[in-house]
């Protein structure tokens, strides 16, 4: 009767890799995607903020950046979460609407001073503008950005997965 030889050399390689992901290595993998996905979303919002013209002020923008004033950037390790925003008040208003007074106000004075054609609040000027009721419509920003990445995800992830399989599984 004969006798079969196999070469488990391949075998051993194979699981010895898989071994190694297990042990963390596509954990650190999966977080430094996310942080990547997490910056590529920050630079969509920033840039819908410019295509939709939505304020002139830095302010806005400069809070859509990692470790920025008034940015909100988590990545937990233990369940993968990302988060990314802005804790700037008015950025909600400037995506969604907003009325230009208090309910029930019809008018409010707000002390300032125009430099061309923006006006600059300066709570001890003299002068100022007069603000009458009205809706201000939003500039969906942040929803588009969110359209834009969630359309991008699959591709983005599928070519990372198979980025990293091929790293460790040539």
């Amino acid at each position: 009767m004969g006798c079969i030889e196999f070469d488990m050399n391949e075998v051993k390689d194979f699981f010895g890799r898989v071994e190694k992901a297990a042990k963390g290595d596509f954990k650190k993998e999966l977080k430094l995607f996310l942080e990547g996905l997490g910056n590529e979303f920050l630079r969509i919002v920033q840039d819908e903020i410019i295509r939709r013209q939505a304020v002139d002020s830095r302010q806005l923008l400069a809070s859509f950046t990692k470790n920025g004033i008034d940015n909100v950037w988590e990545l937990e390790e233990g369940s993968l979460t990302l988060e990314v925003g802005t804790n700037l008040d008015y950025a909600s208003y400037v995506n969604d609407g907003h009325w230009t007074n208090p309910n029930g106000v019809a008018e409010r004075f707000v002390p300032g001073y125009w430099n061309g054609d923006r006006f600059i609040y300066d709570p001890s000027a003299k002068g100022g503008m007069l603000l009458k009721q009205k809706w201000v419509k939003g500039k969906p920003y942040w929803d588009s950005a969110l359209r834009i990445i969630e359309r991008m995800y699959p591709d983005l992830l599928e070519a990372e997965i198979q980025r990293w399989l091929d790293s460790y599984f040539e």
